[in-house]
């Protein structure tokens, strides 16, 4: 049985837009339901966003800690990005973040897992990244004065390490926690990790040039 998600759109009677912030909104729809009934949906608006899980040669993880104010705590996390410019290629906002944020390049990029975050209220979707043949950056570090990146704790963790702390539920980053399991499975899958997809694979939820 093939087991795939598959596009579909119910009928749309209206929409309007509520909120409109810097970087995302929020819709509401009036849709009709199977059973001909019409429902509101409220929902957040999302250019999308990509992660990336920077493997080193000695099976470490490079992650970043990073206050998050709508939870309330400090979580670790795969150094992302928005996908703020319309039509960007997936890949190259990945390369970008990995530098701005950890002032790492990579030679070696692979799409590891493609989801999204919250589809029963955002349309959000993220693509993780694995990036491999890991070496600092060339030149200057990049640190706006008051940006996030200024406050980040970066640091190597051993994979297995972030693996068994998803699973205590000590780590809640959802590009994290999806980032490391999909990579102990790709390790364990036949074809190991050259058998991820290019890193230019076709992203239905985020069609772009490339």
């Amino acid at each position: 049985m093939n087991i795939k998600d598959t596009a579909e759109s119910w009928e749309m009677l209206s929409t309007r837009r509520p909120f409109q912030g810097a970087k995302t909104a929020v819709d509401s729809d009036e849709v009709r339901m199977p059973d001909g009934s019409v429902a509101r949906r409220d929902y957040q608006v999302h250019p999308g966003s990509v992660c990336v899980l920077a493997l080193d040669g000695d099976g470490r993880v490079l992650v970043l800690s990073q206050y998050r104010h709508p939870v309330r705590r400090r979580l670790w996390e795969l150094p992302a990005g928005l996908l703020d410019v319309q039509g960007e290629n997936p890949l190259h906002g990945a390369q970008r973040e990995l530098q701005e944020e950890a002032h790492v390049q990579a030679k070696d990029w692979r799409v590891l897992a493609d989801f999204y975050a919250s589809p029963g209220g955002s349309d959000e979707a993220i693509r993780i990244f694995l990036a491999r043949d890991v070496s600092e950056a060339e030149g200057e570090r990049y640190a706006e004065t008051g940006s996030e990146e200024a406050d980040m704790e970066v640091t190597w963790v051993p994979l297995a390490d972030l693996v068994r702390g998803v699973l205590a539920g000590e780590l809640g980053n959802p590009g994290l926690v999806t980032g490391v399991l999909a990579l102990s499975a790709a390790l364990a899958a036949e074809g190991g990790l050259d058998a991820l997809r290019p890193a230019l694979s076709p992203w239905p939820a985020r069609p772009y040039e490339a």
